[in-house]
């Protein structure tokens, strides 16, 4: 969402933005259950991210073909800070896919929902940018709201939610450095080549982490990677037709999603610290991106 977020909406177009991100999200938490199946069954993760990386080209290639736009893809002035943010991008993917094999798909879908709050804490240090008391004191109750849902403790690396409370901070580093690269770079380029280097990056894994499927399996990897890549194009619309203030709420309807696939398939019941927890994370994210958005409207 970092990537897409980025460039102000072209043609302004709030129901198809709303709808476009609706669909998004709906595909990419569909996604992440069949990731935590695929796991579950003892498919190593990195194969999962080669899979997903791989074949999210497909419907990637369509539209830059379609569009001409693969001079803009693979033009770049800074290779070496594309890959900086690829390698926090893997490393955030990863870790959320290793989370989804362990533990409630609700549960880590939870812990990421706290992506913007770390990126507006990091953002000082790493951009040097001004937060106000306002988004810090959000930032607080979102931080609160993580350690309910977290619950420090010995169990903590067993649990998995180590694993996801890494990578939303890892998916927050990828998200700066997109900012930064986003002065120069054009946004296709940052999603052509973060694709570009999981892909390769994970590849990498495959002689010390491959499972061979059967054709069931196989297909579901394939199906994986065409949703992911689907689910991005669907996003990408969507801020190219609304404001990130408007559409942005709609990412916390993965909370349902995540909610009803883990009943439905594992029986999983979010217990009443996640529900509290996510509740203080969603509202903090929620009040950061209104922030962020007011102060940018005054600044234009």
């Amino acid at each position: 969402m970092a990537v897409t977020a980025l460039a102000a909406p072209r043609v302004a177009s709030p129901g198809r933005a709303i709808a476009c991100m609706a669909t998004a999200v709906a595909l990419f938490t569909i996604m992440d259950g069949f990731i935590k199946w695929l796991g579950g069954a003892g498919y190593p993760t990195m194969q999962l991210v080669f899979f997903r990386s791989l074949f999210a080209f497909v419907p990637l290639s369509i539209v830059l073909f379609r569009n001409g736009a693969w001079r803009s893809a693979v033009v770049t002035r800074r290779p070496w800070s594309h890959l900086l943010r690829c390698l926090a991008g893997c490393s955030a993917m990863a870790g959320f896919f290793y989370s989804y094999a362990v533990m409630p798909l609700a549960d880590a879908v939870a812990i990421g929902f706290a992506a913007p709050i770390f990126v507006t804490a990091l953002s000082v240090p790493l951009l040097g940018e001004k937060v106000g008391i306002r988004r810090w004191s959000a930032c607080l109750v979102g931080f609160a709201g993580v350690l309910i849902i977290v619950q420090p403790g010995p169990g903590l690396l067993q649990s998995g939610a180590l694993f996801a409370l890494g990578a939303t901070v890892a998916y927050a580093v990828a998200a700066i450095w997109v900012r930064r690269l986003a002065r120069t770079e054009a946004n296709v380029a940052i999603v052509f080549y973060f694709t570009l280097c999981t892909t390769i990056v994970s590849a990498c894994f495959l002689p010390w982490q491959w499972v061979t499927p059967d054709l069931t399996d196989l297909g579901l990897l394939i199906f994986i990677g065409l949703l992911g890549g689907t689910a991005q194009l669907f996003m990408t619309e969507a801020f190219r037709h609304g404001e990130v203030g408007l559409i942005m709420p709609f990412e916390y309807t993965a909370m349902i999603w995540s909610v009803g696939i883990g009943y439905f398939v594992w029986q999983d019941i979010p217990g009443v610290s996640v529900w509290l927890g996510s509740v203080l994370v969603i509202a903090a994210g929620l009040y950061i991106v209104y922030r962020e958005t007011a102060l940018r409207n005054r600044a234009r």
